[in-house]
């Protein structure tokens, strides 16, 4: 018996350590792997750490990728690289762990030049090794360049010539860069040195000073913002940089357009260009902005602006034949050729006051420049619906595609609602002081461009009825009627006229009671009884690209 119970306790024992080791066992491989991944994620925020420092302390304009958009190689150690870093100014591409080195080694592009280099006028070529365009040719032996799989050949950072390894010599490399096809556009980092000196001195004599004296040289400003419509704004930023002097270009979201536009006092009276990257509402701002600078007294300095448009509606740049919609289509190159070869023109410009009624006249008017249209009815209660939920979750709506899908949405909604019927019983229309009879509508549209709602020709409407001629430069504005959201979606399909009130140069609008929905160029609000008086303000310079046109712009420009 002794024996027996010696025996069940050591396999009682047995048992025990057998089940001590399991529980460690399975302790430790749940551990394990959290360990790892708490070490992992450790070295990946002090790595992380590591390189943000390095991104702000370095004078290149570094950004990370997980994946390069086509094959790279690191121009440190050569190796073939899928993910690092790239300057958006000089193109230098390297991998995670070279980056410090790369930083230390490699210069980026200057935007001032110092030293001797201001005095003689000129700058040599800043020669990047590798990762060269595709289909990019050699300028000596005009070969294509990067044709094999390895760090090869070597491209410029201002005027983005190609040259193979064995085709570089000692010449080219201390010559001096003609800043190739953008040179009219590019403000040399020379001609900033010698302007600065001469401002310190109290020096204005700037004609001597080259290009300055150069009858073709149109400087460019480029001003993106990176918020607008589809987000391409962040990667146009890069790509302009890399074409121009990164001086020119302005991240709209960290600069203001009053201040960004104060080079333009650097530079030739009458000759600056800027390019807005963004939606009609960035357009608007960098207008208003320019209207400030003629209230300091710099109208000599006023520039012209072109557009690239990146916003949703984009019915400016339409009318003004720069597109509906830019998503990548067209190089950045082509578009600053475009940017060259466009013909200036003068875009009307408006002052909307809101008066409220009552209140004694204490409350101060609100007062609104347009640029493209006012209307109060369904397709201003479509884009104050759009405007509340895209405050309420900004991260959806990061798509052209989704933005018009959700102004359907409310449209449609609107059919069936309708929430702005009898609106003919609720206010008074008067153009240049007469009062106008209003047949049954449910919106009234006061414009000042052709195009209206993201690419319809309102006013024109099917084509198929006499209409007097509208322009956004004769000081005219055309007031429309629709009968509601349906009414707005057949006149975008040409399948119906709107409702013409006539043209005039004041408009006058009175709310008589309830509230109503209103909008000025596409900033929606709901407003009570009131007064809305529209007049003329001034003229914007405009930069026309007839590149772009469409049949209906084609006719309308031969009648």
């Amino acid at each position: 018996c002794e024996g027996l119970g010696r025996g069940g306790a050591g396999m009682e024992g047995a048992g025990g350590a057998t089940d001590w080791r399991l529980a460690l066992w399975t302790l430790f491989s749940v551990l394990l792997p959290v360990l790892i991944t708490v070490w992992c994620s450790f070295q990946r925020s002090r790595r992380q750490l590591l390189i943000r420092d390095i991104f702000r302390k370095s004078k290149h304009d570094w950004h990370y990728t997980d994946l390069f958009g086509q094959p790279s190689y690191c121009c440190v150690c050569a190796q073939h690289i899928l993910r690092g870093a790239f300057c958006g100014c000089c193109g230098l591409r390297v991998s995670e762990r070279c980056l410090k080195k790369a930083d230390q080694r490699f210069l980026c592009k200057e935007i001032m030049t110092r030293g001797a280099g201001a005095a003689q006028g000129s700058v040599p070529h800043h020669w990047v090794r590798g990762n060269v365009p595709l289909c990019s040719c050699c300028v000596v032996c005009k070969q294509q360049c990067g044709t094999q799989p390895k760090l090869c050949d070597y491209r410029c950072a201002w005027c983005q010539y190609t040259v193979h390894d064995e085709c570089m010599v000692d010449g080219l490399k201390t010559e001096e860069c003609t800043f190739g096809e953008f040179k009219d556009l590019i403000i040399p980092p020379y001609y900033l040195a010698t302007i600065n000196q001469m401002r310190k001195e109290k020096r204005t004599s700037y004609e001597k000073v080259v290009p300055y004296c150069s009858k073709h040289w149109m400087p460019v400003i480029v001003l993106a913002n990176t918020r607008s419509g589809n987000n391409m704004g962040e990667t146009l930023l890069g790509e302009f940089k890399m074409l121009l002097n990164p001086v020119q270009v302005f991240d709209l979201s960290k600069i203001a357009p009053a201040k960004a536009l104060q080079l333009c006092t650097w530079l030739p009276c009458n000759a600056v260009r800027v390019l807005v990257c963004g939606g009609d509402g960035t357009v608007g701002w960098v207008l208003d902005a320019i209207d400030e600078m003629k209230i300091k007294g710099q109208e000599r300095y006023i520039p012209q602006v072109a557009i690239l448009p990146l916003g949703t509606g984009n019915d400016l740049s339409n009318t003004l034949g720069w597109g509906a919609g830019y998503a990548g289509e067209v190089p950045v190159e082509q578009i600053l050729r475009n940017v060259m070869e466009a013909d200036g023109i003068k875009l009307d410009r408006w002052k909307v006051q809101v008066t409220n009624k009552g209140y004694y006249n204490l409350r101060k008017p609100k007062v609104f420049t347009m640029n493209n249209y006012f209307s109060v009815g369904p397709d201003a209660l479509m884009a104050l619906n759009f405007h509340a939920h895209r405050e309420k979750t900004p991260s959806l709506f990061s798509s052209r595609i989704i933005n018009k899908a959700v102004y359907f949405f409310y449209g449609t909604k609107d059919c069936l609602v309708q929430e702005c019927k009898d609106l003919n019983k609720k206010v008074e229309l008067e153009l240049d002081g007469e009062r106008i009879e209003l047949p049954n509508l449910e919106g009234i549209i006061v414009l000042n461009i052709g195009y209206w709602g993201g690419g319809c020709r309102l006013w024109e409407g099917m084509g198929d009825e006499p209409y007097p001629l509208a322009r956004h430069d004769d000081g005219l504005l055309e007031v429309v009627g629709v009968h509601g959201s349906f009414h707005c979606a057949q006149i975008q399909v040409k399948l119906a006229n709107p409702v013409r009130l006539g043209q005039a140069h004041t408009v006058r609008l009175i709310l008589k009671s309830s509230k109503m929905p209103m909008q000025v160029d596409g900033e929606p609000w709901a407003q009570g009884p009131c007064t809305v008086t529209i007049t003329h303000k001034t003229h914007a310079l405009m930069l026309y690209h007839s590149g772009e046109q469409t049949d209906d712009d084609a006719s309308s420009l031969s009648e």
